[in-house]
C-alpha cells in the first residue's frame, strides 16, 4: 500500500463528558476543551498540535456529540462542518471510530488512519511523533490492527493493559495475546513484574481498508449500516440520516467490538511521557509541584498541606489546614473535597448528584 502524508488522516474523538474530572469538566463544557495544563491551549487544541506535521488540515475529522459542534469549531476553527462529525447520542467509540473510517474511505481507500482520543497529555512530542510515524509506516504495508502500548511506570489500576507475545524475532511491533480490563492492585503488580504487558493507551492506527474488513467481521451490526448510507456522506443530506441511524447502533467500545476478537491486532511498546489525564491524580502527576507535593491554582492558602491537588477560582479564597493526599476542586457552584486514593468514586458521585440534584450541577 502507498505511504504518504497525503495518506494520514487524523480522527480525534471528543465526544466525552470527563466525569472524573468534576467539577471542573461538566455536562456543558467538558475536559477535553479545558486548557487543564496551563499552557494557554485547551486538550483538544494541543491533540491537534501533535499530530499537525504527520497530516494536512484537510486530513482531520473530529468525532463529537452534536451538543459541541460550536466548542469544536471555535477551538480548531479551519475544520470544515464535513471535518466535524456530529453524534446525536453517545455510543462508546467503536461506533464513532465507524462513522469517521467509512466517510475518510468514501475520499481515499489508501487513508491510514491516527484515532486519538482528544484529552491526554504527552511529555515527549518528538519521540511520540517518531512513534506514530513507525506505526504509519507499518499499518502502511501489513493489514494489522496497530494499538499504542504505554510503557507502565507504576502498578496503575486506573488504565487498562494489554499482554504481548515477547517473540516476534526483536521487532519493535508485538503480537497482542490479551486485552484485560482494569486490574486489581495484585494483578497489576503481577503484570509489570512480568513485563509483558503494557497500558491501553486507547491510540490506534489502521489502513482504512484494514480496519473496514475487522469491522464487516466483527461489528457488522455497525458497519452495515454506515455503508448503507455511503452516498449520503458529503452532502446535506448526510447529518439528518446519522441522527436517523444512530440510535440503533450498539453501545460499545472497539475494545470489545474489534480488538478483542480479531486475529490481526498488534501493539507497539512505547514510552513518551504519556497520561490519559482521566483523574484528578493524573494531573496531579504530571503538573509542576511545590515544595510539599502540592499543585495549588486558585486563590489559595495552604496550611501543613502536603501532597494534594487544589484547583479553585480567584473570586474565592480557599484556605486549607492539615490536608495531605487530598483533591479540592472548585467550579461555579460547586465545591469537591476528596481523598486522593478515592478518586475512581468522582463518576459515582457525579451520578448521585445527578440523581439527587439534577443537572444543574453536573
Amino acid at each position: 500500500m502507498e505511504n504518504s502524508n497525503s495518506n494520514n488522516y487524523l480522527v480525534i474523538m471528543a465526544g466525552g463528558v470527563g466525569s472524573r474530572f468534576w467539577p471542573f469538566s461538566r455536562t456543558g463544557h467538558p475536559k477535553q476543551f479545558h486548557d487543564l495544563l496551563g499552557n494557554g491551549k485547551s486538550l483538544m487544541q494541543q491533540t491537534y498540535e501533535r499530530f499537525k506535521d504527520l497530516c494536512s488540515e484537510q486530513n482531520i475529522m473530529v468525532v463529537t456529540n452534536a451538543f459541541y459542534h460550536d466548542q469544536v469549531k471555535e477551538q480548531l476553527p479551519f475544520l470544515s462542518d464535513d471535518q466535524i462529525l456530529c453524534e446525536p447520542c453517545m455510543r462508546n467509540t467503536a461506533p464513532c471510530i465507524a462513522y469517521a473510517a467509512h466517510k475518510i474511505h468514501k475520499r481515499n481507500k489508501q487513508a491510514n488512519l491516527i484515532i486519538t482520543p482528544a484529552d491526554h497529555a504527552v511529555t515527549n512530542e518528538e519521540k511520540f511523533r517518531k512513534t506514530i510515524e513507525e506505526g504509519i509506516k507499518a499499518v502502511g504495508s501489513r493489514e494489522i490492527l496497530l494499538t499504542l502500548g504505554i510503557q507502565p511506570s507504576e502498578p496503575n489500576t486506573g488504565y487498562g493493559y494489554i499482554q504481548f507475545d515477547e517473540g516476534n524475532d526483536g521487532n519493535a511491533i508485538k503480537d497482542v495475546k490479551r486485552f484485560v480490563e482494569k486490574p486489581s492492585l495484585e494483578k497489576a503488580r503481577d503484570y509489570l513484574k512480568s513485563g509483558d504487558f503494557v497500558w491501553n493507551a486507547g491510540i490506534f492506527i489502521s489502513n482504512v481498508e484494514t480496519l473496514l474488513k475487522s469491522y464487516e467481521e466483527h461489528l457488522p451490526e455497525v458497519h452495515n449500516q454506515f455503508n448503507a448510507i455511503r452516498s449520503l456522506f458529503y452532502t446535506l443530506e448526510e447529518r439528518p440520516i446519522i441522527d436517523e441511524i444512530y440510535t440503533d447502533l450498539p453501545e460499545i467500545s472497539i475494545d470489545h467490538g474489534i480488538m478483542e476478537k480479531a486475529d490481526n491486532v498488534c501493539t507497539l511498546p512505547c514510552e513518551f511521557g504519556w497520561s490519559d489525564l482521566g483523574t484528578w491524580k493524573s494531573l496531579h502527576q504530571i503538573l509542576p509541584k511545590d515544595t510539599r507535593q502540592n499543585v495549588i491554582e486558585g486563590n489559595v492558602l495552604a496550611y501543613n498541606t502536603n501532597n494534594s491537588i487544589i484547583k479553585t477560582s480567584e473570586s474565592l479564597l480557599v484556605v486549607t489546614q492539615g490536608l495531605d493526599g487530598y483533591i479540592v476542586a472548585e467550579k461555579d457552584n460547586v465545591l469537591m473535597i476528596c481523598k486522593k486514593e478515592d478518586e475512581q468514586e468522582v463518576k459515582e458521585i457525579v451520578a448521585k448528584v445527578r440523581s439527587s440534584k439534577g443537572n444543574e450541577f453536573v
